[in-house]
């Protein structure tokens, strides 16, 4: 029988014939402190196109989800975490859970607005989560159901709309997905291998999985395989193919199971769809294009390889109205000036409300850092000739 290989195979081919190396230490140190410890690349297997990057500086985070609907609050009780995760710490039955894109009705969302404001900051890309590790996609996937047109009332598409926006500025879109973990899912992010560490030495740590092994406690390689090929590659064929130019795919939380020929298969789609867009470390394997530090880790030294430093400007990633804790804009201008010196861009994050619009105190943390950006002769409040 003739045998027919896809572009992706091939692709896939080339990027293992041409890593002669890993950085075995770093892939060790990679999977043990999983999604907030610092994921670098091997040299060799960069792909190129970063220069648009280190240019870039300052980027927007944006989480936004079902988890925004909570607001850090679960059955009376106000979460001590960050507000993404609550799904996983409280244990949410998965049916339990997907009742909340009944009441997920954003109805002040302004992709214009969002964009103003980054770019008026000074920012040059935008990370949307398009999908995070509750499983539910951000804009309007045919691969499932379980999506913010299909399964709310809202019924738009808002990655479209931050899409239309971006393009009419300075701003790069760019794209969080959750590829290995998926709360949704009975095999994603929860086999036995799959532990979730104990940041912090939290006396209460009871240990568990990534994934949703509450519902699921039963996950399997063949099924982990299965999830990747009927979810994970068709939505990242959707992000790459309907939102127009995609700046970098921000990839997240690289678990144990999850293997090198794997994340090599993954890599050769996205660019097989998209040459120019970058792959973040956090795909795992030293596979990315550039390097992503821990959680809120700002650089102690000159980077070797432009890096990026993901930053909070409060407490948590995902909305929670109790947190207040907020950084000032001179906070963020010492953080953005020191990361900067050391080949390093900060993505500072913001989670909407879910009504759709930024935290007013987030607002003005952008609003303060946009006057550094105006002309003195503007600032001081007089005329300024030559400028438009």
């Amino acid at each position: 029988m003739k045998k027919t290989i896809n572009l992706t195979s091939i692709i896939a081919i080339q990027l293992i014939l041409s890593i002669v190396t890993v950085n075995a230490q770093t892939v060790k140190d990679a999977k043990k402190t999983g999604y907030s410890g610092e994921q670098t690349v091997d040299q060799m297997s960069t792909t190129g196109g970063t220069d648009w990057f280190a240019e870039a500086k300052f980027g927007m985070f944006i989480h936004w989800g079902l988890y925004a609907v909570t607001e850090g609050e679960w059955k009376g009780k106000k979460v001590p975490y960050i507000g993404e995760w609550i799904m996983h710490e409280e244990r949410i039955p998965k049916a339990e859970y997907s009742k909340l894109a009944q009441k997920f009705n954003p109805v002040h969302f302004n992709a214009r607005e969002w964009v103003r404001l980054a770019e008026s900051a000074g920012m040059r890309y935008i990370v949307f989560t398009a999908k995070h590790h509750e499983g539910f996609a951000m804009y309007h996937s045919k691969v499932d159901p379980y999506n913010i047109v299909d399964a709310t009332p809202f019924k738009r598409d808002v990655l479209a709309e931050l899409a239309e926006a971006c393009r009419g500025s300075k701003v790069k879109l760019c794209i969080y997905y959750s590829h290995c973990v998926d709360w949704n899912e009975p095999h994603g992010g929860n086999l036995a291998s799959d532990i979730k560490p104990n940041y912090g030495n939290d006396p209460n740590y009871v240990e568990n999985t990534w994934g949703n092994d509450w519902d699921f406690p039963n996950g399997t390689p063949e099924g982990f395989a299965e999830y990747l090929e009927r979810k994970v590659k068709p939505q990242l064929r959707e992000l790459l193919t309907n939102y127009g130019p995609i700046g970098l795919i921000w990839f997240d939380t690289p678990t144990e199971s999850f293997s090198r020929e794997q994340a090599l298969e993954i890599k050769a789609l996205v660019k097989e769809l998209q040459p120019n867009c970058l792959v973040s470390a956090r795909i795992g394997h030293g596979l990315g294009d550039y390097d992503v530090l821990g959680d809120n880790e700002m650089p102690d030294k000159v980077r070797p390889r432009i890096s990026e430093a993901c930053i909070t400007l409060n407490d948590t990633w995902g909305y929670k109205a109790h947190d207040q804790n907020w950084k000032s804009a001179d906070v963020v201008r010492k953080m953005l000036a020191e990361a900067n010196g050391k080949n390093t861009n900060v993505l500072l994050n913001i989670g909407p409300q879910p009504d759709g619009r930024f935290p007013a105190p987030a607002i003005a943390v952008l609003k303060e850092l946009a006057k550094d950006r105006k002309p003195a002769s503007r600032r001081q409040g007089g005329k300024n000739e030559g400028q438009n």
